[in-house]
């Protein structure tokens, strides 16, 4: 008679990918893509590292799961902020904050997200979600240009630019370097400097009026 697998033996399979993904994620959030290895991750799920070949064909593949987990959670925390309620800047500016702040609160998994360089499998990732935060900034402008907030020609090239823009201005406050800076006690970027100038730059280049001190 053939084997059938059965609804019990899924649900366990699931949640066993499931604790295997939390356990990747966090290794990834403690040191970043770099730190993430089968052999490790096995030890730390408490599985044999055969085991993980059941549900990821390779570093590769686990990696680019674990980097799209975590920045979808990225995406929708920003739709969240940019689409409540309020005028489009009102948004816009929540939506910097709350983008910067998660950023700040988690340096090295945002640095590995925006920044690390990383296998093919998940740079692929990489620039579809970077579509995905275009595609929100695409939205917010529009309707920015219609309730007066912004006044912006040519929204899809805009977006892109933004998000890029942010991306790339996060690089230096959430590096290795500025992290010890800040652990040495160094002065360093405050999250309340970085997101004043970030949404002041922004605005502007949406044709905004400026945050009010």
């Amino acid at each position: 008679m053939a084997y059938r697998t059965t609804h019990a033996r899924l649900e366990r399979d699931q949640a066993l990918r499931e604790h295997i993904l939390g356990c990747a994620l966090e290794m990834v959030a403690e040191g970043g893509f770099s730190a993430l290895s089968m052999s490790r991750l096995a030890h730390t799920a408490g599985i044999a590292t055969g085991s993980l070949y059941r549900y990821f064909p390779g570093k590769g593949a686990l990696a680019a799961e674990v980097f799209t987990r975590a920045t979808r959670i990225e995406v929708n925390a920003l739709k969240e902020q940019f689409f409540g309620q309020g005028t489009a800047a009102e948004r816009l500016r929540a939506g910097i904050a709350h983008f910067a702040a998660r950023a700040w609160h988690s340096r090295q998994l945002a640095h590995a997200l925006i920044a690390e360089p990383l296998e093919p499998d998940v740079d692929t990732e990489r620039l579809r979600y970077r579509a995905a935060y275009a595609e929100l900034f695409h939205k917010l402008i529009k309707q920015g240009n219609d309730d007066g907030s912004f006044q912006v020609g040519n929204i899809s090239i805009t977006a892109a630019c933004l998000v890029g823009a942010i991306a790339e201005s996060l690089i230096g406050p959430l590096s290795p370097q500025a992290r010890a800076l800040r652990a040495s006690g160094l002065p360093s970027e405050s999250l309340e400097s970085y997101t004043r100038a970030l949404t002041r730059f922004c605005l502007r280049a949406l044709g905004a009026k400026e945050p009010s001190p």
